[in-house]
């Protein structure tokens, strides 16, 4: 029998979600927890790759497993699991399904704060500098990557993927001056490595004048490098929403 688990996990003491060998990756904690539990080795297959320190308000992965859960094992899975991590449900499904290849919808927001937030640490990122920013700037760069359909300037170097090409659905900032913070919402039937902190990164530089708008343009037109590249940092990235045509929403 195929499974898939909607969880989500606080991924600053991970190096990310794939394992790692000699690394606490998130990964590598749930099979290890669900291999303990099924008594049996079990490996998952994720939703996507988050990076070190990226987090997840919602995630899905799939096992195989043959035998019966055992009485009361929602409750024991998450009292084994560390605090960062929690399961939130189990859903049988076909053979053939699968959690990274049958998405088709994912979305994430990117967290920022204006002022120093002792609350925030590692899950929001600072930046003090709001009074260099030009909000319609800001938004102008998020709604230009609307009329593109790849994401070249947006890739992290060195990766295996076989096509830059993304359907995006959505690219805005909703800024709440009174409560001191921004957060940039993006969605797309896939992802590039990199690509959500890249884009954050290129919003905020032309926001402050240090990248030229239509350097941007050029660079999507002509699918080549931005002159001046910045990766927001991992802090305030979330994954938020996956959706599969085969699962309600509902939890």
């Amino acid at each position: 029998m195929r499974y898939f688990a909607e969880l989500a996990y606080n991924g600053t003491n991970y190096v990310g979600w794939q394992s790692q060998p000699g690394q606490r990756s998130v990964q590598g904690t749930i099979e290890e927890a669900l291999s303990t539990i099924l008594n049996t080795p079990i490996e998952v297959v994720g939703c996507g790759r988050t990076d070190a320190g990226v987090h997840a308000k919602q995630y899905f992965l799939h096992f195989d497993f043959e035998g019966s859960f055992p009485q009361g094992f929602d409750r024991r899975i998450n009292k084994f699991l560390p605090p960062d991590i929690a399961i939130y449900r189990f859903i049988e499904v076909g053979p053939e399904a699968h959690a990274r290849f049958d998405a088709t919808h994912r979305a994430y927001e990117y967290h920022i704060d204006f002022r120093k937030n002792p609350f925030g640490k590692d899950t929001r990122y600072f930046f003090p500098f709001t009074g260099q920013l030009d909000e319609e700037l800001l938004q102008e760069a998020a709604q230009l990557l609307l009329e593109y359909q790849e994401f070249y300037p947006f890739c992290k170097s060195n990766t295996d993927v076989k096509t830059m090409r993304c359907d995006l659905r959505r690219a805005e900032w909703i800024i709440d001056r009174e409560a001191h913070s921004m957060v940039f919402h993006i969605a797309a039937d896939r992802f590039l490595r990199g690509m959500v902190r890249l884009i954050v990164g290129m919003c905020l530089n032309v926001a402050q004048g240090k990248l030229d708008l239509e350097a941007v343009r050029t660079a999507l037109e002509q699918q080549t490098r931005l002159p001046k590249s910045l990766s927001a940092p991992p802090d305030g990235l979330y994954l938020t929403d996956i959706r599969y045509p085969f699962i309600d929403a509902a939890t």
